[in-house]
């Protein structure tokens, strides 16, 4: 089973360029197994993909679609892992086997052993320097499995007590007042407190963007690029069910989800609305106390989490993306009343779509707008997802 699903699910990514967690969604509704199980597929079929140039080179592979390569690509984990195959398995019978050579020089090239193609290391360093050697190499670490406790049914100290009731053993993040971390390959998505709504799977990086926006209860809130609403429901659970939240965006699958999600979750104070024109933009002029515009982007600082992106980008052209970014914030930031205050993010560590971005919009606003804070979220720092977020204040 393990060596089955995995395959298929690299088969997925590599030769089909499905997206990998909607591959996993696939595979694990079809194929009936343990939540352990799962996780041991997901931390195997992750780490390949986190660096697929470094067990490339050590299966002996030049091209990742091969229809050989997920097979390939396996043995070459199992190996670098210590857990190879006995003379007699399927991947001896057809003549294939590892080098254990490989695996050592592969281990002396950081592009390689940190699994990095030759583009994004020629971005990160352009953008990044010094700091990038330390950035590449989180990257290409499993991503932690962090959740926010959701304030509207409780505390933190007692969701710990509900996860606890369940056998999920969790730890208090310290300094972050909502987060807690779940060692294992628990049934997290199967426990009463998860479909209770006591909790959200959140990073700990994206968990501070809702807190830059420092929404109050009673204020009227826009989430403008909401997505399927991971930072729309901590806003709500900040704003304690008071006031107005307008959650946008552009496809309709997602925000259907966000209510679906926000329903569980016990808030009451939601609204969608989907953007099919600069109307709805317009209509919001000068309204709102609050606005996230968590924009499209590179989405680079994610890549542990989506690490297909390092070999499948979901941007074609970055130059193009910034501008869509610039628009955005010029447009969007016009629906913060004079006081209100303007949170641009983005999942990126790359200051051109990041401090580059805010210091042209102001230097453009004609001093409607301030910059009262701004931080960058490197995955170095916390261990989590990279993450941009800036603060404006419209004064005019």
């Amino acid at each position: 089973m393990f060596n089955t699903v995995v395959c298929a699910l690299l088969s997925d990514v590599l030769h089909n360029k499905k997206a990998l967690d909607r591959s996993y969604a696939y595979h694990f509704s079809r194929n009936e197994m343990t939540p352990i199980e799962q996780g041991r597929i997901v931390n195997a079929t992750g780490d390949i993909i986190r660096r697929l140039s470094f067990y490339l080179f050590i299966a002996e592979l030049d091209d990742p679609a091969d229809e050989k390569a997920p097979e390939h690509l396996l043995l070459a984990w199992l190996t670098e892992q210590g857990r190879a195959p006995k003379q007699h398995s399927k991947g001896r019978k057809t003549g294939f086997s590892i080098d254990h050579r490989r695996i050592e020089e592969a281990n002396q090239w950081p592009l390689l052993k940190d699994g990095c193609p030759e583009w994004l290391d020629k971005i990160a360093q352009q953008q990044l320097g010094r700091r990038w050697p330390q950035e590449r190499e989180f990257l290409a670490q499993a991503p932690l499995r962090y959740i926010r406790a959701n304030q509207l049914k409780g505390t933190r100290e007692q969701l710990q007590q509900q996860l606890k009731a369940e056998q999920i053993p969790s730890e208090p993040v310290d300094k972050q007042p909502d987060a807690l971390i779940i060692r294992g390959d628990v049934p997290l998505f199967r426990s009463k407190s998860f479909h209770d709504g006591w909790f959200e799977q959140q990073d700990l990086g994206s968990q501070q963007i809702a807190r830059m926006l420092n929404p109050k209860p009673g204020m009227l809130t826009v989430d403008a690029c909401a997505g399927t609403g991971g930072k729309t429901l901590h806003i709500a659970a900040l704003m304690q069910n008071k006031g107005r939240i307008i959650a946008m965006d552009v496809e309709q699958r997602k925000l259907d989800q966000l209510r679906k999600r926000a329903k569980r979750t016990g808030i009451n104070n939601l609204e969608t609305r989907l953007i099919e024109s600069s109307t709805q933009i317009k209509r919001l002029r000068a309204s709102a106390d609050r606005v996230l515009l968590d924009v499209p982007c590179s989405g680079l600082g994610v890549l542990r989490r989506n690490p297909e992106a390092k070999w499948n980008p979901l941007f074609d052209d970055l130059e193009q993306l910034c501008i869509t970014q610039q628009d955005i914030l010029q447009r969007y930031s016009k629906m913060a009343k004079v006081g209100g205050e303007v949170v641009y993010a983005t999942c990126s560590i790359l200051p051109m779509e990041n401090q580059d971005q805010v210091a042209h919009f102001l230097q453009n606003c004609s001093g409607a707008f301030e910059l009262l804070e701004e931080t960058t979220i490197y995955p170095s720092a916390l261990n989590s997802d990279g993450f941009y977020m800036a603060r404006l204040k419209r004064v005019a």
